[in-house]
């Protein structure tokens, strides 16, 4: 039977995240989606299906005969930036920079916002903004009773919605690229692609309204759904984490500290990391750019469209590292401790490292079998033009809930909208490519078997399933009123019209959540008294 691009192909995805929700275990839920695709590939043989696994796996590793540097070095990155968090801590940085937060930031919502605000500076590149914020922001969160779920929330939702309309980021860069290939494929001429990526920004519902909420909710305290007994947990018991299952990735164990800490123990290394990752990205997309086999002017946009992330990371990861040994040095606790704060902190980042190599290896068997494909297929059928926008904003959402990737998403789904959009409504192409732009980093929120989702938990050392599951009522509510807004657009023809709509939407929305969500909550003076 042929289960490539056909419903049969929806099976291990759908099996993945369903078990993901039931059973609460992701490696579990995640292996037996990746047998269950294996075996559909190959007519259920089992020594085929093994071969599949190894080869995909080895593929992590080495491709076509050489290292595969983009898997490699993210791994790196993320065992370094453990390590670089152990020498911190062990140096008593995060200590002192809490104490110093604390005596400055005296309020919850102080704190959250300063999370939000981290979030929004960071704007490069997704996987480095979750890891990167999250280290910076776990000791100010934790001091403030604030739990690892809802700083996981604050991590994600200013990661992919911010990169994806910023055009100085890789997000950005990436996007531009394939919107300039579109442009060139159906001769349009009276914009650039930068041009086109700019104006499209307001017509991204999901990413404005998501960046919104994520202000509203860190400024007025609005938890709901299984957020707001993780929250009044946190605050009731000082418990950031559930107490009732094992370290959550990206949680080391517990090393003795320094009493001699500084809040420079933190701050250096942290700055170092930003400035050299940053620097090396503009050096390597300068190099790319100069190599090129035609000529580019060397301009920022070429510059991050053509560079290296994660060999950048890997750079500036090391030298955030040697700084953070640099300052740890002086306090004399000797090698033996240094020496356990290296093991412990490569020992904080396996689970997450564990789950990556799980996610990739599903998203490669997704792709084999066609399941975006099919997915993609499916908007071909028919349809009144009025409704494309809306259709292209929950398929562009199923897609990327499906495979786990929203660059793969993009990849698929922008060329088939701008297809369509040209032989029917040209004046459509750009909310249509928006909407496709929305609905991918949607999906890419809600699904567990996201590399983003899954570094927005190991950043801010939550529980996986945790993050997940609060993040998702929060999620949904932005993609609720971005399909409104996607449908007036759709039936007016009007961008500001369409963003109108959602945002009327948003407001009554938010005014319910908050009066129901305020009942019987635990307040801020409770917290303080």
């Amino acid at each position: 039977m042929e289960f490539e691009n056909s419903i049969y192909s929806l099976i291990p995805p759908v099996l993945a995240i369903l078990m993901v929700v039931l059973t609460r275990r992701v490696l579990v839920s995640l292996g037996a989606g990746i047998i269950a695709g294996a075996l559909l590939l190959h007519d259920f043989s089992i020594g085929a299906t093994l071969k599949e696994i190894g080869t995909i796996v080895k593929g992590h590793f080495i491709s076509d005969g050489a290292l595969n540097e983009w898997n490699v070095y993210i791994l790196l990155f993320l065992l370094i930036l453990g390590m670089m968090t152990s020498i911190i801590s062990l140096a008593g940085g995060s200590r002192a920079f809490g104490e110093w937060a604390i005596a400055r930031v005296k309020t919850r919502r102080g704190a959250q916002l300063l999370t939000v605000v981290f979030g929004l500076v960071i704007f490069i590149d997704d996987y480095f903004n979750s890891l990167a914020v999250g280290n910076v922001s776990r000791p100010i969160t934790d001091r403030h009773r604030i739990s690892r779920a809802k700083l996981a929330y604050y991590l994600d939702s200013t990661a992919a919605p911010v990169c994806v309309i910023s055009p100085v980021s890789s997000w950005g860069a990436y996007i531009i690229g394939i919107i300039g290939t579109i442009f060139a494929t159906h001769e349009i001429t009276n914009m650039s692609a930068f041009s086109a990526f700019i104006q499209m920004i307001p017509m991204n519902f999901y990413a404005v309204f998501a960046l919104v909420l994520v202000f509203i909710v860190a400024y007025f305290q609005l938890d709901f759904g299984p957020m707001k007994k993780h929250e009044e947990t946190a605050l009731a018991t000082g418990e950031v984490i559930s107490a009732d299952k094992k370290a959550a990735i990206g949680e080391g164990i517990k090393l003795e500290e320094s009493d001699k800490g500084k809040v420079g123990d933190l701050v250096w290394p942290i700055v170092i990391l930003i400035v050299s990752t940053v620097g090396f990205m503009i050096y390597t997309g300068i190099q790319n750019v100069k190599g090129l086999d035609e000529p580019t002017s060397i301009t920022l946009l070429s510059i991050f469209e053509n560079t290296d992330v994660p060999k950048s990371l890997v750079y500036g990861g090391l030298l955030g590292l040697a700084s953070a040994i640099l300052f740890f040095l002086p306090k004399k606790m000797g090698a033996a401790s240094l020496g356990k704060g290296l093991g412990r902190g490569i020992q904080s980042m396996l689970g997450a490292v564990t789950i990556l190599l799980f996610a990739w290896t599903i998203i490669s068997i997704i792709d084999s079998l066609g399941t975006g494909t099919y997915l993609a297929g499916l908007v071909d059928q028919h349809m009144n033009l009025a409704y494309l926008p809306f259709v292209l904003f929950v398929l562009s959402g199923l897609m990327a809930f499906a495979t786990g990737t929203s660059w793969g998403t993009f990849g698929v789904m922008l060329p088939i909208a701008a297809e369509i959009s040209a032989s029917t409504n040209i004046d459509f192409m750009l909310p249509v490519l928006a909407a496709v732009l929305a609905g991918s980093v949607f999906g890419d929120h809600c699904s567990p078997i996201s590399d983003t989702t899954i570094l927005s938990s190991t950043g801010a050392g939550s529980h996986h399933i945790d993050h997940v599951m609060t993040q998702l009522p929060y999620s949904l509510v932005a993609a609720g009123v971005s399909a409104v807004g996607y449908l007036a657009l759709g039936l007016t023809e009007s961008v500001w019209i369409g963003l109108l709509a959602s945002a009327v939407i948003f407001v009554l929305l938010l005014i319910i959540i908050k009066k129901v969500s305020s009942k019987n909550s635990m307040s801020d003076q409770a917290y303080h008294a």
